[in-house]
């Protein structure tokens, strides 16, 4: 493993789900637990940035279809119906990295819950030359959960960041943390930051 080889994934850390003014904000659809990530992970992004880690923040988009109405999967339609045209579109501010962690190196726009799914990730991060992947984000048991598994299938070596991700509830963070171990390393943002300045 060396700097040349490691990236840092923000999952989804974006104004729509973060920002008071964002979807989820005026939705009064947030935690503590989400709230607190961007201060918590502001050193973390700072130090890949110092370090030249190629920082990677995968942003979830609504793609907008007939009338401009975004086009929201039936299981996301259900769980969050708050949703409406211009939620989370392509170029807009909520679907853009929240400011306290950008800018990203590169950004990747993901429809689904895995941000391998039908998106340019894979493509990205061979051409970068990177194999080793350390992962933040929302929410744990969801976007990062799933995009992990889908990096650990690409052979990709995986590490999560257990205090970097959470979720809408404590035991559904840690269920899902417990639930990675098979597939990826567990660490603390203090443990990537020492990582990052030893590569």
């Amino acid at each position: 493993m060396s700097k040349a080889t490691t990236a840092l994934i923000l999952g989804d850390l974006q104004n729509d789900f973060l920002h008071p003014e964002g979807a989820y904000g005026r939705a009064k659809q947030s935690c503590a637990e989400i709230a607190a990530l961007p201060g918590k992970l502001a050193p973390l992004v700072q130090a890949a940035r110092q370090n030249g880690i190629l920082t990677v923040a995968t942003l979830f988009t609504l793609v907008p279809g007939r009338g401009g109405e975004p086009i929201v999967s039936p299981h996301l339609k259900s769980l969050r119906p708050f949703l409406k045209a211009g939620d989370f579109a392509p170029g807009s501010w909520g679907q853009e990295l929240i400011d306290a962690l950008a800018p990203a190196d590169v950004e990747v726009e993901k429809i689904a819950y895995s941000a391998f799914h039908m998106s340019r990730l894979e493509w990205v991060l061979r051409k970068c030359g990177i194999a080793h992947l350390y992962f933040t984000g929302i929410v744990t048991n969801g976007g990062v959960a799933s995009t992990v598994r889908d990096a650990h299938v690409r052979e990709f070596h995986c590490t999560v960041l257990a205090d970097g991700c959470a979720a809408f509830s404590p035991n559904l963070h840690d269920a899902a943390i417990e639930g990675l171990k098979p597939v990826a390393k567990v660490i603390a943002i203090a443990d990537a930051m020492r990582d990052f300045s030893t590569l």
